[in-house]
């Protein structure tokens, strides 16, 4: 008789005959992939070149009723389990050696119903085809600034971009979502129903079952916009943060401004002389009139003498993609990041030193701008906790050669030591790699001790697990 090795919840291997396996492919609508499939290697690998783990078996489900066995199928086993969503999960922990991987990827509807202005997205929709859909009837809801990224991981930790400061987070806007708990039941949370679950997975990730379907409001946006990017000089960088810091503070919601420092790529804006070398651009969108962006941005335009000004009218579904050439799969990657307050002339200083050694041409710092509506929702209104930033800033670090490992995490490493006595201690989940497991009881402060109480009522096994962990025995 055939059997599968598979790695177990207690660090074991158990050893399944092809009887229980061939009962859940029956029972199974979607797919079963096994090492011995020829498209096993294309379906195992993510996002992040740097993770490679090589599941026993993959449920690539087709529907919710696909996710329920499948989640029945590993917790009857005790299977090491990890779920797998459709973007770019820096961490990895899509993937898990020698387990059950969930991939919810081929999970692709998204129904829009422009009266109520609600959209019914399942988990392996793109914030791409998201937006295809939503911008059809010119509207949106906020989300991401990558076109590439999945909307349930996005959501599940958070979720912000172009429109939050106007509009809110991700998880702001979220209606219900159907669950598949670690028990294998389908139920709905909302604030009328599972009114906890509801609040958990508003920023607790994964943690508590697998969502299958998220119901979120729109609003108008577009489909046109003013949105773009100022390129200035490197050797201007510090007098432009300055001026940036200024001019944000006392921004409107309508308006986002973030900061991008990194070797300027062969832009075709560009002239030829600038490409490979530092640069600082600052990127934008206003949500709002064309008319009165205009008379907001014009401060901005105002900053220094720029390389390049490409701001202006903008399809809202192009903007959220013009950064993707960036963020291509394939490349090994390692984020740090950190949350605060403001931009303290100590602060830029550092920042400036490390964008001088950026240790590969793809490495870039990131600082995005918070505030606005994201800032006037209690922290103990979502799991996501950290309201009181004003700026996220995600050290994007990437590089093609596994020979760079060491010295491209180090410099990672050591920027955020040295950025951290400016921090907040706050962050946000999804932009922490594998190894900041010290890191999670500081990412949910104040809501932790409540999320270990869900986690022990919805996942007591902690069955889902390959997550940033919340411990049920915490």
């Amino acid at each position: 008789m055939t059997t599968h090795a598979m790695a177990t919840l207690d660090g074991m291997r158990a050893t399944l005959d092809s009887a229980a396996v061939e009962a859940f492919r029956t029972s199974f609508g979607g797919r079963l992939v096994t090492p011995d499939d020829r498209d096993y290697d294309a379906v195992r690998t993510i996002w992040n070149a740097m993770i490679d783990r090589r599941p026993a078996l993959i449920a690539r489900c087709a529907s919710t009723d696909d996710v329920v066995q499948a989640v029945r199928f590993a917790a009857e086993h005790r299977l090491l389990t990890s779920v797998r969503g459709a973007g770019h999960n820096i961490a990895g922990n899509a993937l898990c050696e020698g387990g059950l991987m969930i991939d919810l990827s081929t999970m692709k509807s998204v129904k829009v119903d422009p009266a109520k202005k609600i959209a019914r997205v399942e988990p392996g929709v793109t914030l791409g085809e998201l937006d295809a859909a939503t911008q059809a009837h010119g509207l949106a809801t906020p989300v991401g600034i990558n076109s590439t990224t999945g909307i349930a991981g996005l959501t599940l930790g958070g979720g912000f971009g172009w429109l939050s400061r106007k509009y809110g987070l991700t998880v702001d806007n979220l209606i219900s979502a159907e669950v598949v708990t670690a028990e294998g039941k389908r139920i709905k949370a909302s604030a009328d129903s599972h009114p906890d679950l509801f609040w958990g997975i508003r920023g607790g990730g994964g943690n508590f079952g697998i969502v299958t379907s998220f119901e979120l409001g729109l609003h108008p946006v577009g489909p046109e916009v003013l949105a773009g990017l100022i390129v200035h000089p490197f050797a201007d960088a510090r007098d432009v943060l300055r001026r940036y810091r200024e001019l944000t503070a006392k921004a409107p919601d309508e308006l986002t401004v973030w900061v991008v420092m990194r070797k300027a790529p062969p832009l075709p804006f560009l002239p030829a002389e600038v490409h490979g070398k530092e640069i600082l651009a600052l990127a934008m969108l206003y949500a709002g009139p064309m008319d009165e962006g205009e008379k907001v941005v014009k401060p901005f335009r105002a900053i220094g003498q720029p390389i390049a000004d490409v701001v202006g009218p903008s399809p809202f579904a192009g903007f959220q993609a013009a950064f993707d050439p960036l963020l291509t799969p394939g490349m090994r990657n390692y984020w740090k990041s950190h949350n605060f307050l403001g931009i303290e002339d100590p602060l830029i200083d550092v920042l400036l030193r490390y964008v001088g050694t950026l240790p590969s041409p793809h490495s870039e710092l990131f600082i995005g701008q918070m505030g606005g509506a994201t800032s006037r929702v209690a922290p103990d209104a979502t799991a996501y906790q950290h309201r009181d930033a004003a700026y996220i800033l995600n050290v994007h670090t990437r590089w093609e050669s596994p020979a760079d490992d060491v010295k491209c995490i180090a410099w990672a490493r050591d920027l955020f030591a040295a950025t951290k006595p400016f921090a907040t201690g706050g962050v946000y989940v999804n932009f922490m790699p594998e190894d900041e497991g010290d890191r999670v009881e500081a990412a949910y402060g104040g809501n932790y001790a409540r999320l270990a109480k869900l986690k022990q009522t919805y996942d007591p096994t902690n069955l889902f697990r390959l997550n940033q962990n919340i411990s049920p025995h915490a």
